[in-house]
C-alpha cells in the first residue's frame, strides 16, 4: 500500500505504476463493499414499497425518510471524533454488526404483522449507524491506497458497488413480488455481516490516533491555550474544539467552502428522489414492484458509467468544469423524469441523473481526502456531511408533500430547476477552478 511504501523511501515514480490491482488489502475491501452494496439495494427498495404497501401515503415515504435523515445528521456531528481518535478498522466492523442487528428486527417484527412504528424506530437508527460507517470508509480508502491513486480507487469503489446495485434492485424487485418486502430486508441485514468479516481480515495502516486531549486537532492554532485537562471546563472545550475542527478546516478552504454550501442545496432538492421516482412509477404510470425495482436497477448503470469516467475526465477537463458540468445535466435529468412518459423513459432519465452524481461526488469527495490532513479526515468529512445532509430531511420530506398535493411531474420540475441554478452559481465561485487541489498545495 502507499502509506508502506513511501515510508520504506520508495521513489515517487515507483509509488504511481504501482497498480491497484495488486494490492490485496484494497481487493478484499473493494470486494466486500460491493457485495454489501448488492444487499444493501434490497433494502433501498423494499422500505419505500414497504411504507407504501401498509400505509398508501407517499408523504409517509418522505416523513420517513426525513426523519432517517436527521438521525444521520446527527450522528455526523460525533462520527468524526470517533473516526479520527479510535481504530478505523474496529470502527467498520463494529458499524456492520450494529446495521446487521437492526435491519433483522424489521423481517421479525414484522411476522406478527405490519408495524410501520418499527421502521420509525429502527431505520433511524441504522441511518445513524451508517453515517458512522461512511465517515470511517472515506478516511480508510486513503489510508488504504494514499491519496495519489484516491480518485481511481473511488472511482472503482463507485463503479463496482454502483454493477452490483443494478442487480440488487432487480433482483429486490423479483424477491418482493414473489416472497415478499421483509426477505428482501432479511438479505440486506445478512450482507453486513459478509462486509464485517472481510473487513477482519484487512490491514488499514494509519499514523497513532491522536491523544485524549486534543493533541493535533489543531495544529494550524499551535498558540491556542489548553486548559488543565482534569476540570469540566477543560473537557468541554476540548470536545467543542474537535466538533469544530472539521468546520473551521471547510470553512478556511474557499473551494471546499463553496462546495459545502451549494451541496446542502442540492441534497435539499435531491434526498427524496428516490421515494418521487418510485410514487411516480406506481401511482402515475401504475408499474408493478417487479418493474419498479427493474427501471432502478437499470439506472444504476448511470453510477457505473460515471464512476468508470470520473478519472479521466476530471485530469483531462479539470475538477471545476467536470462538478459543474454534472450538475447542470442533474437538473435537466430531474426535470425531464416528472415529464416522461414510459417507465423506461424514467430510466434512462434516471440513468443520466446517477451517472452525473457519480461524477460529482467523487470529485468532491477526492478533492476532500486531497486537501485534507490525516488527522483531520475523519472530522472534515464528518463536518462536511452534518451540514451537507442537513437540509436533506426537510426537503425530502418537503417535496414529498408537494408531490402528494400536486403530483410527482410538479416536483421534478421544482428541483430540476433547483440544480441548475446550483451549477449556475457555482460559476461564479472558487468551486469553478480546474485544479484546487494545486492551489492548496501551493499555498
Amino acid at each position: 500500500m502507499f502509506p508502506r511504501s513511501r515510508a520504506a523511501g520508495t521513489a515517487p515514480q515507483d509509488t504511481r505504476v504501482r497498480s491497484l490491482w495488486r494490492d490485496r488489502d484494497f481487493g478484499v475491501f473493494w470486494a466486500a463493499q460491493t457485495l454489501s452494496v448488492a444487499g444493501d439495494s434490497f433494502a433501498y427498495i423494499a422500505v419505500p414499497l414497504l411504507v407504501l404497501q401498509a400505509t398508501g401515503s407517499v408523504a409517509q415515504m418522505g416523513l420517513l425518510t426525513g426523519i432517517s435523515g436527521a438521525a444521520s445528521v446527527g450522528a455526523g456531528i460525533f462520527a468524526g471524533i470517533l473516526v479520527d481518535r479510535f481504530d478505523r478498522r474496529s470502527l467498520l466492523i463494529c458499524c456492520d454488526l450494529a446495521r446487521l442487528v437492526l435491519y433483522a428486527v424489521i423481517p421479525l417484527a414484522w411476522a406478527m404483522g405490519p408495524q410501520v412504528g418499527v421502521l420509525y424506530v429502527v431505520l433511524p437508527a441504522a441511518e445513524a449507524v451508517g453515517m458512522v460507517f461512511q465517515v470511517t470508509y472515506v478516511a480508510a480508502v486513503r489510508n488504504l491506497v494514499g491519496e495519489e491513486q484516491i480518485t481511481e480507487a473511488n472511482g472503482r469503489l463507485y463503479a463496482t458497488s454502483a454493477a452490483a446495485g443494478i442487480l440488487g434492485p432487480v433482483l429486490a424487485g423479483v424477491m418482493a413480488g414473489h416472497f415478499g418486502l421483509t426477505t428482501a430486508i432479511a438479505i440486506n441485514a445478512a450482507s453486513f455481516a459478509v462486509s464485517a468479516v472481510a473487513v477482519y481480515l484487512i490491514r488499514i495502516d494509519r499514523r497513532q490516533a491522536p491523544a485524549p486531549t486534543g493533541a493535533g486537532t489543531r495544529a494550524a492554532e499551535p498558540d491556542t491555550p489548553m486548559p488543565d485537562v482534569g476540570g469540566t471546563v477543560a473537557r468541554e472545550k476540548r470536545a467543542w474544539q474537535e466538533l469544530l475542527a472539521g468546520v473551521r478546516f471547510l470553512w478556511a478552504n474557499p473551494v471546499l467552502r463553496t462546495l459545502t454550501i451549494l451541496l446542502s442545496f442540492f441534497i435539499f432538492l435531491t434526498l427524496g428522489l428516490t421515494d418521487i421516482v418510485i410514487y411516480r412509477l406506481k401511482h402515475d404510470l401504475g408499474q408493478s414492484d417487479s418493474t419498479v425495482g427493474t427501471v432502478l436497477g437499470a439506472a444504476a448503470v448511470g453510477t457505473v458509467a460515471g464512476a468508470l469516467l470520473v478519472a479521466r475526465l476530471r485530469q483531462r477537463l479539470g475538477f471545476g468544469p467536470c462538478w459543474i458540468g454534472a450538475q447542470s445535466v442533474c437538473g435537466l435529468a430531474i426535470a425531464g423524469i416528472g415529464s416522461v412518459g414510459t417507465s423506461w423513459g424514467v430510466a434512462a432519465l434516471m440513468g443520466v441523473y446517477l451517472g452525473c452524481v457519480s461524477v460529482a461526488g467523487i470529485c468532491s469527495m477526492s478533492l476532500r481526502q486531497q486537501v485534507t490532513p490525516d488527522h483531520l479526515l475523519g472530522r472534515v468529512t464528518s463536518a462536511f456531511w452534518t451540514i451537507h445532509f442537513s437540509m436533506g430531511p426537510v426537503g425530502a420530506a418537503g417535496l414529498s408533500w408537494v408531490a402528494a398535493r400536486f403530483g410527482a411531474t410538479t416536483v421534478c420540475v421544482i428541483a430540476g430547476t433547483g440544480c441548475l441554478l446550483i451549477a449556475v452559481a457555482a460559476l461564479f465561485t472558487p468551486a469553478r477552478r480546474r485544479h484546487p487541489e494545486r492551489v492548496v498545495a501551493d499555498t
